[in-house]
């Protein structure tokens, strides 16, 4: 089960640079929760990691700067009762926050005009609006 971890398409994470620690968890799992490591950490590092870019590792250090510690990403998984289902649900964790935070920023916003058409549908319904409230006010100058 451990090796690589996909990211992208073009970035894979090395199970080298990856690292793991369990704990116990809370949670469902009777008095097997007291006994057995379920929880499972996973650690990347985003800062100095060889696998990422330049540009890549600015744009993920940008958009994680919350989330890092000595630009260290880490995410928990405990909700699973088997320690396997949990470094599972960790490696997909890990990869979607990565995936997002080295995806490419959204094309910037061209700026259009609004449509004759939508222009009128929306004074349209300011003026019916304005009718509904002079109607309750109970003066009636149409």
């Amino acid at each position: 089960m451990p090796g690589p971890l996909q990211v992208t398409a073009r970035l894979v994470v090395p199970e080298a640079e990856l690292s793991w620690r369990f704990s116990r968890s809370s949670g469902p799992g009777g008095q097997g929760v007291n006994t057995t490591d379920s929880r499972a950490e996973l650690s990347f590092d985003v800062a100095r990691s060889p696998v990422l870019s330049d540009l890549l590792r600015a744009r993920a250090l940008e958009r994680l700067a919350g989330r890092l510690v000595d630009g260290v990403l880490t995410v928990a998984a405990s909700e699973h009762r088997s320690q396997l289902q949990n470094r599972e649900a960790a490696e997909q964790r890990l990869a979607q926050v990565l995936r997002e935070a080295v995806a490419p920023p959204p094309k910037p916003r061209r700026p259009t005009r609004p449509t004759r058409g939508s222009r009128e549908r929306r004074l349209e319904g300011k003026r019916l609006r304005s009718q509904v409230k002079r109607g309750r006010s109970g003066r009636h100058d149409d």
